[in-house]
């Protein structure tokens, strides 16, 4: 086994330990802020009744009374660009925003007990939608030679062809 050297002069370790402490310091306040501003957005922008119960959230307006929420929404997409966050990383920060405002992703939305038949009819939607899809971009794919089949599945299980695509 090698003899591994660490660079450990008081300067180097005093940056390390001081770098560290920083990171640790802004990962832990993220989510404060995060909630902070996702209560601010649900103070101004929620629907609410005159007793102050929720009638609708910031997060499912729609339309015309989503107009202030835009702006918002295009000012704190122009302050992350400006601090130099990419589309991808400001988009992982409003999601962030969303759930602590309450919004729950779908991966996390509680699911009535499907059967396995419900289950089975729906990936085969999902796999006969892709075949479509693939099928008018032009792409030749083995799969639509079982296409008609997986129809007919689809339909042994409850589905309605009409509805797919």
């Amino acid at each position: 086994m090698e003899n591994v050297v660490i660079n450990s002069n008081g300067d180097t370790y005093s940056n390390l330990v001081s770098s560290r402490q920083a990171l640790i310091k802004v990962a832990k306040s993220t989510g404060e802020l995060i909630g902070n501003y996702a209560g601010n957005l649900c103070a101004t922008f929620n629907v609410v009744s005159a007793t102050g119960e929720l009638i609708k959230p910031w997060y499912e307006l729609k339309g015309k009374d989503r107009q202030g929420l835009k702006l918002e929404r295009d000012e704190f997409v122009k302050g992350m660009t400006e601090a130099g966050y990419g589309r991808g990383t400001i988009d992982v920060y409003w999601q962030r925003i969303k759930e602590a405002s309450g919004y729950q992703t779908t991966g996390n939305r509680v699911t009535a007990n499907l059967s396995t038949d419900d289950k089975t009819q729906a990936e085969l939607k999902t796999i006969l939608n892709r075949i479509f899809k693939a099928e008018e971009a032009g792409e030749d794919c083995k799969a639509s030679e079982i296409k008609g089949i997986l129809m007919n599945a689809f339909e042994h299980v409850g589905g309605n062809v009409d509805n797919l695509g």
